[in-house]
């Protein structure tokens, strides 16, 4: 099937007003595994354009809390959300997190971080991966037990550590890649279910 920009998924993103079709996929991984309760407090990194958030904040409820971090900014505006336009890499989290009226720990972190892509698979993957095993850190540190952890990942031979690292923190270890993924992408979602 050729590669349509404008799918079914595409037009369901606009039609319900989700920032981007990627939403469906944190949909289907929530709808199998409950990730997401009310008064639920969630780290989203790489949250731009935001439909991650619009999700999580409607599944949150007005007492939930919902902290994206993107390098580009985020657009939508939200009641229980708050976005900041940096570097991960740069920032002090703690602090972020005061500034911003966070409390870590948190319920789950989620992160659909990509890298910007060279067309070069081997150096995209591996970025990838950099990418998960920074967002695994993160929820490593500031995700409480029983908490849950979310990461898409460029699909490379890499996969199988990662999955490991992620088995020594969660109970379980599941890797999904849902029916919003289209077929020709290469990415695939881990997903690290209640802390230990």
């Amino acid at each position: 099937m050729a590669f349509n920009p404008h799918d079914h998924f595409f037009k369901k993103a606009k039609k319900d007003n989700f920032a981007a079709r990627s939403v469906y996929k944190l949909e289907e991984i929530d709808k199998r595994y409950k990730i997401f309760k009310t008064k639920d407090r969630v780290l989203d990194l790489g949250a731009s354009p935001g439909s991650w958030s619009q999700y999580v904040s409607q599944k949150v409820g007005s007492q939930g809390q919902v902290l994206g971090v993107d390098l580009k900014p985020v657009e939508v505006k939200l009641n229980n959300a708050a976005f900041i336009q940096a570097d991960l890499r740069d920032l002090n989290l703690k602090n972020v997190f005061e500034e911003h009226g966070f409390h870590p720990p948190f319920d789950s972190v989620i992160s659909d971080m990509a890298p910007s892509t060279t067309g070069i698979r081997v150096t995209d993957q591996a970025r990838s991966l950099e990418l998960c095993e920074l967002a695994l850190q993160i929820a490593v540190q500031f995700v409480k037990p029983k908490g849950h952890f979310i990461c898409k990942l460029f699909h490379s031979d890499e996969f199988q550590n990662l999955k490991k690292q992620i088995i020594l923190h969660f109970e379980k270890f599941e890797a999904v890649k849902p029916e919003a993924t289209r077929s020709i992408s290469k990415e695939i979602f881990l997903v690290g279910i209640k802390k230990k």
